[in-house]
């Protein structure tokens, strides 16, 4: 008997302790912000006015598969799904890219494709040449206008993976192909802000389904309730 009222004892304060989220908060709808957040004070008209800053993906100046250079400006109003890859990675690139293939005719598929631009940032410039990105792109989706793939600066793009796409990138000796990254891709919404990091790959290599179809779950959901998609 007495370890029946302390078991009951335990079960009240862990019911008090732990309210129910669904009762104490509405479900929302859109999606969160990746990366730094700063809040900013003001004066307006002798009221005080806070504003959330959120991160954005920096400056940013490449050149595509046609030799033709890019840079943030170019890609205005667009959404971003990203990548950082390697043109002879033997691991797991060729997946991340027949996946990458399969969302672009997805978007194509749900009239979302206007809307996005999808970027493979190239980790390894050197190798990586406009040539060798133009053929490589063509054997994945040789009619993709609303996907380039990227060559620049090798430090810079590391970088660029890591700090704003939230996305690991650099050189490893000990890694296949000399080089180690993530296989995640990151969605980026119209004024350049992170909304999401989905790996795409397990870490046995596998596609790992259940991030591939949280990546279209979320897309959805922006689109329809952040932009009004109908």
């Amino acid at each position: 008997m007495r370890l029946f009222y302390l078991v009951l004892l335990l079960f009240l304060i862990t019911s008090c302790s732990e309210e129910n989220p669904v009762q104490i908060q509405k479900k929302s709808n859109k999606l969160p912000y990746i990366g730094h957040v700063d809040v900013v004070e003001s004066k307006e008209n002798g009221e005080e006015i806070t504003d959330t800053i959120f991160e954005t993906i920096p400056y940013f100046s490449f050149l595509n598969q046609d030799s033709i250079e890019v840079n943030k400006s170019t890609y205005k109003d667009k959404i971003i799904v990203a990548e950082f890859f390697f043109a002879s990675c033997p691991t797991i690139c060729p997946l991340m890219n027949d996946q990458m293939a399969k969302l672009y005719h997805w978007l194509e598929k749900n009239r979302y494709l206007e809307y996005f631009q999808i970027l493979s940032f190239s980790i390894d410039p050197s190798n990586d040449i406009p040539s060798v990105l133009k053929k490589f792109k063509d054997s994945y989706c040789d009619n993709c206008p609303n996907w380039d793939f990227l060559t620049g600066d090798e430090k810079e793009t590391h970088q660029l993976g890591i700090d704003s796409f939230k996305i690991f990138a650099g050189k490893d000796k000990g890694a296949a192909g000399g080089y180690a990254h993530s296989g995640a891709f990151s969605l980026v919404d119209k004024k350049k802000r992170v909304r999401g990091v989905y790996n795409i790959t397990d870490e046995n290599g596998d596609v790992n389904k259940k991030e591939f179809d949280r990546l279209k779950k979320e897309i959805d959901k922006l689109m329809r309730y952040e932009y009004n998609f109908k």
